[in-house]
């Protein structure tokens, strides 16, 4: 039995042993089944992988020498379709690998690729850290290019950033860098980068920014050419001379850190001021680029909207706003004879827009520019706005948000702003109760400020934002265009886009220079920006109704161009006190004068200005001479155009507002024509109490016309019956036969007499006045008779003068004489004639006056 169970546990030992020994085979059969299926997996990936590949750069270009050596030029072409411009060809100086000093090379690999002589054209230990962060960070978040895929890029393909054009790159390094050696291919890359004013390549920088050739350069200068091909627009010295200096300093920090200088190199390159380095600004060269100021704008609104893409070297077809006969203007104007300037420092900036569509039209860039490309006083200059801005952050706002009308009264007095500071007017005068038009016309600080108050300071933030004004704070002197802080100030271009917003209707359009850009594929880029409504239309309107009287009776007379609808606003800067005081600057000079206007055709503003506002200042008719630029070019674009006038919406309605009240309110039926306005309202938000300042003034009764023969003078008698006759004055008009009305006098007195012709006609009126205030009339005619024959006989003559309307014959007899029908007394009545002897030519008008001998007769 011990046998039999032994032998029964040594079976199921056995047993065991055998189940575990299963077990570890199918283990290792399942292991190696994963492998296998991970090694398919990713024979399958690599296949579609390449699969995948091969699809996305079957359409690659191939390798063209004359295009890896040659930048494309771009084409420009005006709003009519028209070729005008070709840019990205005219400068540039070839160099030779050999001739590239060693100093240069070091900067450009410090920079750009410093495993160049290590890669096959693509970097893979770069990609990865650059794949890291766009997983990270979002695609295009960090790239990876080498100078071979710069060059590539640069050379065939479009600046997008997709997946099958890093693919195209990619390709195309691989094929480049086994066509050509590192050496050709960085000497394609040194001549083919663009360097902005500098044009394309280093050496043609060296000399365009230095004056110098390459071999010439110091480190400092090397540093500076090195770092600009990542953004040449923003680190050219020319025009940001801070920025370039922060970029050669990480140029000359990436050269130490990669051990191709000292730190002692370093830190001595880092302390060179950049702009000690540059070619002085009257010695730089120009090119003929033409409407340069114009041009220079279109790639940098390229290059805003698409940082790849470089106009200089995609050859692009790129389709401008631009209307070369204004932008013609625009530059002979501003270096022509027709202004007359005070000196060869005086600047201006001036931006002509459309005003339908925010199209640029033409770019005055300034005067006496020496550069292609340089600075632009329309887009570059931020200047204090002054009283320009009015319209923009005080009566807009107050229109939009309050509901004000175009009458709404605001009080011109002795005011202070919510710190207690003072605040004056121009003028250092105070001019009483005003309408909002009257103070906007005026230009008047106090009333603008008190509008800004009204709407507060946030909305009136939003709506200069909402009309391109990109305001980062806001305080109470902005509202007559005292900016501080972040907010230097604006541009011409800034303020001739919010304006255009009031010539059509409310609707923002942000201003630009290119409508489509077509790629070298043919691909078509769109540039237009989408038009916003920022205000109601009745907003708009009422401001530029307001504007027209800026030109017509305020402070724009000088820009006014007859029969031509214009709405516009002046606007001059001040300087502190302290700068007055520090640079003995003397009263009444301004350092910036600006006029921005619009018709329905065309927006414009100009600035004008010096760039060193201490050394000098406008004085005199100088600060007018922004208000005759704004009218010469206005007067050239318009002519031959029909300019329709600003429609009424229906949102506005007209409202007669009695002058001098405070709050406004509607005129009444007795109120003086000459106190009344003729205003605009929001529909439904017009003043609704009615004045009742005037009442109906009592005309004058009784009033009689008579004849003194004695004296031959008419005689004026009335009455003048009110319960308060204080102040009253009566006005007394005289016609004689069909000749015009005439006032002969204003007077107290309630009888006038005044010398008579003979046989005249005369019609008197006489009205009661009183504070501008006027009664309906009272009137009176009477005829003067004519002498008909004069015999010498006094005794003839019953009262001592002549015998009116008689002779011998008459005396004769009673009977009616036909052949003197002045004798008869029925033809007397019937003619109008006054009767013989005692009843002397007497009449009144209205049946009233004295009986004073006489028939009386009703006079025609």
């Amino acid at each position: 039995m011990a046998e039999k169970y032994q032998s029964r546990e040594e079976r199921r030992k056995q047993l065991n042993s055998k189940q575990k020994g299963k077990g570890r085979k199918k283990a290792k059969i399942s292991v190696k089944r994963i492998f296998l299926f991970l090694v398919a997996l990713g024979i399958v990936g690599l296949l579609i992988g390449a699969g995948t590949f091969a699809y996305m750069v079957k359409d690659t270009p191939k390798l063209d020498e004359k295009l890896l050596k040659d930048p494309i030029s771009s084409e420009l072409y005006d709003i009519n379709g028209n070729f005008f411009a070709e840019i990205g060809s005219e400068k540039r100086d070839y160099v030779d690998y050999e001739d590239i000093p060693k100093q240069v090379e070091e900067a450009i690999l410090a920079t750009e690729d410093t495993r160049f002589y290590k890669h096959n054209g693509v970097d893979i230990i770069r990609l990865g850290g650059a794949v890291v962060a766009n997983l990270t960070e979002g695609f295009g978040a960090e790239g990876a290019s080498t100078i071979t895929q710069q060059v590539v890029k640069n050379s065939f393909l479009t600046p997008e950033k997709t997946l099958s054009r890093k693919a195209q790159e990619a390709w195309l390094s691989i094929q480049l860098e086994r066509k050509y050696t590192k050496q050709q291919i960085f000497e394609m890359y040194v001549n083919k980068i663009w360097m902005d004013s500098g044009g394309h390549g280093i050496a043609t920088a060296a000399k365009v920014y230095f004056g110098k050739e390459l071999d010439e350069l110091t480190l400092a200068e090397t540093a500076l050419l090195a770092g600009m091909p990542q953004s040449p627009a923003n680190y050219n010295p020319f025009k940001h001379p801070e920025r370039a200096e922060k970029r050669r300093n990480i140029v000359l920090t990436l050269m130490h850190k990669h051990g191709f200088i000292t730190q002692e190199e370093m830190e001595e390159a880092k302390s060179v001021d950049v702009t000690s380095t540059l070619v002085p600004e009257d010695k730089r060269s120009t090119g003929d680029i033409p409407y340069d100021a114009f041009v220079g704008h279109v790639v940098k609104e390229i290059k805003a909207k698409y940082p790849d893409i470089d106009p200089f070297s995609d050859g692009l077809k790129i389709y401008t706003t631009l209307e070369p006969d204004a932008q013609k203007y625009v530059e002979d104007i501003l270096d022509g004879d027709e202004i007359e300037y005070p000196d060869e420092k005086f600047q201006a900036g001036i931006t002509l827009l459309d005003t339908a569509t925010g199209q640029i039209r033409a770019l005055g860039g300034g005067r006496n520019q020496t550069v292609d490309f340089g600075f632009n006083y329309a887009t570059d200059a931020k200047r204090q706005p002054g009283s320009t801005i009015k319209p923009i952050i005080d009566y807009g706002p107050a229109i939009e948000f309050l509901k004000w009308g175009t009458y709404y009264a605001l009080d011109d007095k002795p005011y202070t702003y919510s710190t207690g500071d003072k605040i004056s007017n121009w003028d250092n005068k105070h001019m009483g109760v005003m309408s909002m038009r009257t103070a906007l016309a005026l230009s008047r600080n106090i009333p603008a400020l008190q509008a800004f108050q009204a709407v507060g300071a946030e909305k009136a933030k939003q709506f200069a934002i909402d009309l391109g004004i990109p305001l980062k704070e806001i305080h109470e002197s902005y509202s007559i265009g005292g900016f501080g802080g972040e907010d230097k100030g604006v541009s011409s271009l800034e303020m001739a886009g919010a304006y255009s917003a009031f010539g059509n209707n409310g609707f923002y359009t942000e201003p630009y220079s290119v409508v489509e850009i077509e790629l070298r594929d043919g691909t078509k880029l769109k540039m237009k920006p989408d038009s916003k409504v920022v205000m109601q239309d009745y907003t708009a309107f009422m401001i530029t109704d307001m504007l027209k009287d800026v030109v017509q009776s305020g402070t724009g007379t000088r820009a006014n161009i007859s029969g031509l609808p214009l709405a516009g606003k002046t606007g001059t800067t001040n300087y502190p006190d302290a700068d007055k005081k520090a640079y003995n600057i003397p009263n009444g000079a301004v350092p910036d004068a600006w006029f921005v206007g619009y018709t329905t055709n065309y927006t414009a503003a100009v600035w004008t200005g010096y760039d060193n506002k201490n050394e000098n200042y406008l004085v005199g008719d100088d600060q007018k001479i922004g208000q005759r630029l704004f009218k010469n070019i206005m007067e050239h674009v318009h002519n031959g155009k029909e300019t329709a006038d600003f429609k009424v919406p229906n949102t506005v309605e007209v409202v007669e507002i009695e002058k001098g009240t405070i709050p406004a309110k509607k005129a009444s039926k007795y109120t003086p024509k000459n106190m009344i306005i003729t205003e605009y309202a929001v529909k439904g938000h017009a003043p609704k109490e009615v004045s009742d300042k005037y009442d109906r003034l009592e005309a004058p009764v009784d009033l009689t016309a008579d004849y003194d023969t004695d004296s031959n003078e008419i005689v004026l008698n009335w009455n003048y019956v009110a319960e308060n006759e204080n102040g009253v004055q009566f006005e007394i008009y005289v016609k004689k036969d069909d000749g015009a009305e005439e006032l002969l006098t204003a007077q107290s007195e309630k009888t006038l007499r005044m010398k008579a012709d003979y046989g005249g006609y005369y019609t008197f009126k006489v009205i009661a006045v009183r504070d501008q205030q006027k009664s309906d009339p009272a009137t009176a005619a009477i005829q003067i008779p004519d002498p008909l024959i004069f015999d010498g006989d006094d005794e003839n003559d019953d009262n001592g003068g002549p015998p009116w309307g008689r002779n011998e014959e008459d005396e004769e007899t009673d009977e009616p004489d036909n052949e003197n029908p002045g004798n008869d007394e029925q033809n007397d009545n019937n003619n109008g004639q006054p009767q013989q002897g005692n009843n002397r030519g007497q009449g009144q008008g209205q049946g009233q006056g004295n009986q004073n001998g006489g028939n009386q007769g009703n006079q025609p």
